[in-house]
């Protein structure tokens, strides 16, 4: 027993930085905080407890914090149901309001009264009733070994039931998600509100500025916040939008603090992370790092360049893909910075060392070697299989449906696929047209057909021919050859080329019509790549996916087992969790020191009338000159504007609120620094930091910038004494 701990902890010492644990590594689910964390939190400086922050029998942190629609987090920071965001989170929103005439995102809006503030159709928050571990009940019974597939069915059926269960006779609902690859099952029971309002949003010279330049970059000045109002109906549960909805009474909201920021001060970001995967092996990150991400780099920036080039031109489309191009810029940089950081850390070359230490404390013990010696030869092997469609499979995410006509293609395919004169067909043909409503209002029929060739040009010079899809071929047959010819005749006779022939297809919708869909050339076309990848790439993608995450389930066990001692936290899987760290200042390169703070003097440092992206307005330059900052000045009179600290970090936690040892809010989380973008697969406790707004800042905005101090007359400011601020 000595010697097999002795060799044990000799692994946990030796593993080096893919495994080397750091206070500011780590996602971690709320309700666990107080067994796993509280201590090593405390010892870094919280003065509250493990429940003020998650606690189902009172109010506590947890229920000041949202899932914004789905793909971002917000805070409630007001008794009146006012959340805060960023600006990026709210732009789609604000980006609906707007039109040549009526320029929201450039000029900004501020709805001075609650009767000016704007619904948005399709807009959610989500507030987490309460986390369960439903484990054991998952998994009672089933043995390791058991058959893959009457396993899955099992775990199905369990948490379905489960599911069920827990909100019979409840306005709330269910998800039961799996963790470390289904060793862990914890469910999460919400309450979604449907009716959120937009109360207001810097102009982009504020909430972008630095825009694509500065996005993932540090030293930062972005203004990155919007704030919407959520509404409940007049019993205070969740209600569609009504002109008799109420704002919601929260259970609780933050505080916001006034205090300032030093380095080494205790931080906290509380939100809803999108995804990580700490714990790949090799044979995964070898894929991402060598063949995945530069092939997805190289389509996004021949995307960017016809989308940058089209903007420039016309003010219409500037507005029409400003979102677009936001969207496709921010994956397109992110995946540029994620490999530079795994080539510095030479994460391959580490995951592998920890392979062959995993392979030595398995082959050591029979009973291990049995469970454990094949895992790691059989994910080469699928690896291998996979490696023959990845490449494939890459360009026809990235390039196919980067052609807007393709996903609305998707839309109608779905639509035949439902039959004529049915209730459901009839629901599905009124969203479809809903959609292509909206569809067509961001959307530029010349860039589109741009996009056709460039992104069809790469499938065809870089994906093998035997890919190819019948219909492309003999589309190009047809015309010579000449992708150019054939986006000709696509986009001058395509049903799905303008709005007003895609009303004259929906109208009176028919067996007759989905026929005329069936011979149109874009349609054809749409059909035979989705048909060639439902054929020759998705079942080896879906056979070596389950696989897997069947290998990923045991590596997982191995590795805890291993490591008794080590502390290991689940993936992000868009779930509540709580990150903890310091601030803190970085060095990206040799001889170079960022300050962990900017100010507004950095602003009109970087100031250039000639490149949007750095458009100072006249308002906050005067406001600058006359030092006129007011209570939100930091002790020297600057302005701050953002800080740095070392909060493990990732999609989904834009917005999430920055919080300090009191719990109150001090910032609001946007971004990551570029040099630590690879935090998803490595976290590196010397460079990734986390990058939020000073709350001074966004308060500056909305009272003196934008005059609307009302909202600031809603909240709890904290200038010295910290406390829980309840309803």
């Amino acid at each position: 027993m000595k010697k097999n701990l002795l060799v044990t902890l000799l692994l946990i010492f030796s593993l080096g930085p893919v495994f080397s644990l750091r206070a500011d590594e780590g996602m971690w689910l709320p309700q666990l905080l107080q067994a796993m964390n509280e201590s090593e939190m405390k010892e870094l400086g919280m003065k509250i407890s493990a429940e003020d922050i998650y606690n189902i029998n009172k109010s506590s942190l947890k229920d000041a914090i949202v899932s914004f629609g789905g793909y971002c987090t917000g805070e409630i920071i007001s008794g009146e149901g006012l959340l805060l965001t960023n600006h990026h989170c709210g732009y789609s929103s604000i980006q609906s309001h707007s039109s040549v005439e009526n320029d929201l995102l450039t000029e900004g809006f501020w709805a001075m009264s609650k009767e000016e503030e704007i619904p948005n159709s399709g807009l959610f928050v989500t507030f987490i009733v309460r986390i369960e571990d439903v484990t054991d009940q998952i998994l009672e019974g089933i043995p390791y070994d058991a058959e893959e597939e009457k396993r899955q069915q099992l775990v199905r059926s369990r948490i379905e039931q489960i599911e069920t269960n827990a909100v019979v006779g409840t306005h709330y609902e269910a998800k039961v998600k799996p963790f470390f690859y289904g060793n862990e099952y914890y469910m999460f029971v919400t309450e979604t509100y449907k009716d959120v309002r937009l109360v207001g949003a810097p102009p982009s010279s504020i909430g972008k500025f630095g825009g694509d330049t500065d996005n993932w970059m540090f030293p930062r000045h972005a203004g990155d916040f919007s704030m919407f109002r959520v509404y409940s109906g007049p019993d205070g549960k969740p209600a569609e939008y009504s002109k008799d909805n109420i704002p919601l009474k929260p259970k609780y909201f933050l505080p916001i603090s006034l205090k300032g920021i030093q380095p080494g001060d205790f931080t906290m970001v509380f939100g809803f992370p999108g995804r990580t995967e700490e714990y790949l092996t090799s044979f995964a990150v070898e894929t991402l790092q060598n063949e995945t991400n530069p092939n997805r780099i190289k389509i996004r920036d021949k995307k960017l360049s016809v989308l940058s080039e089209d903007m420039a031109r016309d003010d219409e489309v500037r507005i029409k893909y400003s979102a677009k191009y936001a969207s496709t810029a921010n994956a397109w940089k992110k995946w540029i910075g994620q490999n530079k950081g795994l080539e510095r850390l030479e994460t391959i070359d580490q995951k592998r060392l920890l392979e062959k230490q995993f392979t030595d404390w398995a082959n050591a013990d029979p009973i291990r070697e049995q469970r454990y010696a094949d895992i790691l030869p059989s994910f080469q092997e699928v690896y291998k299989e996979r490696a023959k469609i990845n490449l494939p499979n890459v360009y026809y995410r990235e390039a196919f449906y980067g052609i807007e006509m393709m996903r609305l293609a998707a839309r109608l395919n779905a639509l035949t696929k439902i039959g004529l004169g049915t209730k459901e067909e009839k629901k599905a043909l009124e969203k479809t047209k809903s959609y292509s409503e909206k569809y067509f209002k961001n959307y530029d029929f010349s860039t589109d057909k741009k996009l056709f060739v460039a992104l069809m040009q790469m499938y065809l010079d870089n994906v093998d021919p035997s890919f190819y899809p019948d219909a492309l071929k003999e589309g190009l047959s047809h015309h010579y050859n000449d992708l150019n010819k054939l986006a000709d005749y696509i986009y001058q006779y395509s049903i799905l080329s303008s709005e007003k022939k895609m009303d004259r297809f929906l109208d009176r919708f028919s067996e007759k019509k989905i026929k005329k869909l069936e011979e149109d050339e874009a349609f054809k076309i749409y059909r035979s790549f989705t048909e060639a990848y439902s054929r020759q790439i998705y079942p080896t993608l879906v056979d070596s996916q389950d696989e897997i995450g069947k290998l990923n389930r045991e590596w997982l066990a191995g590795l805890r087992e291993m490591m008794p001692e080590k502390r290991f936290y689940p993936d992000a899987n868009s779930t509540l969790r709580l990150a903890y760290g310091q601030v803190k200042s970085y060095s990206p390169t040799d001889g170079v020191q960022y300050d962990y703070f900017t100010t507004l003097k950095g602003v009109m440092e970087k100031e250039d009338p000639s490149v949007d992206e750095f458009i100072v307005s006249q308002k906050l330059k005067d406001l600058y000159k006359a030092k006129d900052f007011g209570i939100y000045a930091n002790e020297q009179g600057d302005l701050p504007v953002c800080f740095t600290a070392t909060n493990h970090t990732t999609g989904g936690n834009s917005g999430s609120p920055i919080l300090n040892a009191e719990g109150e809010l001090i910032g609001l989380n946007f971004d990551r620094n570029w040099e630590g973008t690879m935090s998803d697969i490595q976290f590196d406790p010397v460079m990734c930091r986390n990058i939020s707004v000073d709350i001074r800042y966004v308060l500056f905005v909305v009272d003196k910038f934008a005059g609307a101090g009302y909202l600031v007359d809603e909240m709890v400011l904290v200038k010295e004494k910290a406390g829980i601020v309840e309803n």
